[in-house]
């Protein structure tokens, strides 16, 4: 399942890509944008089918009830920009029109969590996730690698509802290999088998983890990894039967502790294995600019933070 060697590829560039394959497949899907097609890669499906893909400029809720529009004469609306401003600024034509609907628009928000970097706190979307798990029929979704997105963008074409995929503004080490790897809506998914502390993580920071878990390994403890690229529904049995064996969970997220991964991990673990839990991530804070790998490093979300505090939550002497 896991790729045996390392290579950094865009994320971005994969769902640009994926459109594209997709677009030569189904002449129902059609592409949105708000005059960030160059960085979301919408451009690219622009580019293959221009009369399927339509600009709506700097207008993010037009371009939410533009899609329900569409999505309601059949159509299946893949919309994009930022993550900042495909939620926050959209909640009221998402919760009203898209899901009450259960329209088939999927919003794909690129640019989430606090590695956008330099562009500063108010384009780090870092409560997207809380919102967009609260409103009903919403499904959610957080790859961790180029394939993934490949995968769960390909899963959401066939897929019928409405769906949030958040993809990061950074480039990704490949994790899973193509020709192994199968997208599971169903499961979260174990990467690594470990019988001392249960790490839950998804998206950017599955990576992170997987190095932290390294360096753990060297002084004996050994991490089990739970990667979840659903959030929402979220499928709690790997994560109950990996607690009842560990005893000790960490989450680790590039989103607020408050409402996203880790909630969704104490909700579960409360009602059905309760559990010891730290939640890694922002700590109902605003990020702030920098390069985003200080970011990383600034809000503990590096593999030797997130090594730092496993240490200290096991009290290792």
């Amino acid at each position: 399942m896991l790729i045996d060697y390392e290579e950094i590829k865009s994320p971005r560039n994969a769902y640009g890509e994926t459109l594209v394959e997709l677009g030569a497949k189904n002449p129902n899907i059609v592409v949105l944008d708000a005059d960030l097609s160059s960085s979301t890669q919408t451009c690219k499906f622009k580019n293959a089918y221009p009369n399927r893909f339509f600009n709506c400029g700097i207008a993010e809720q037009d371009m939410m009830t533009t899609a329900s529009g569409l999505a309601y004469g059949g159509k299946t609306v893949f919309v994009s920009t930022f993550a900042m401003f495909a939620t926050a600024r959209c909640l009221d034509q998402i919760r009203n029109t898209i899901c009450y609907s259960k329209l088939d628009v999927k919003i794909v928000a690129t640019h989430g969590g606090i590695t956008v970097g330099e562009d500063g706190a108010s384009h780090q979307a870092l409560e997207d996730i809380s919102y967009m798990r609260s409103i009903p029929d919403m499904k959610v979704f957080v790859p961790a690698d180029c394939e993934e997105v490949h995968q769960i963008i390909n899963y959401a074409a066939v897929t019928k509802g409405p769906m949030y995929i958040r993809i990061p503004r950074t480039n990704l080490k490949s994790i899973f290999d193509p020709k192994t790897y199968k997208f599971n809506p169903s499961s979260g998914v174990k990467i690594k088998d470990g019988k001392d502390i249960t790490i839950v993580t998804n998206g950017e920071t599955l990576s992170e983890v997987m190095s932290a878990s390294n360096k753990l390994q060297k002084i004996g403890i050994e991490a089990e990894i739970l990667h979840y690229p659903v959030v929402k529904p979220f499928r709690y049995l790997a994560l109950k039967q990996s607690a009842q064996k560990t005893k000790k969970v960490v989450v680790v997220e590039n989103h607020s502790i408050i409402g996203g991964l880790g909630s969704a991990v104490c909700e579960a673990l409360s009602q059905y294995q309760p559990t010891k839990v730290i939640r890694l991530g922002t700590n109902d804070t605003f990020g702030q600019s920098g390069e985003q790998r200080q970011l990383m490093e600034f809000y503990g979300l590096s593999d030797n933070k997130i090594y730092e505090k496993i240490i200290e939550f096991m009290d290792v002497k």
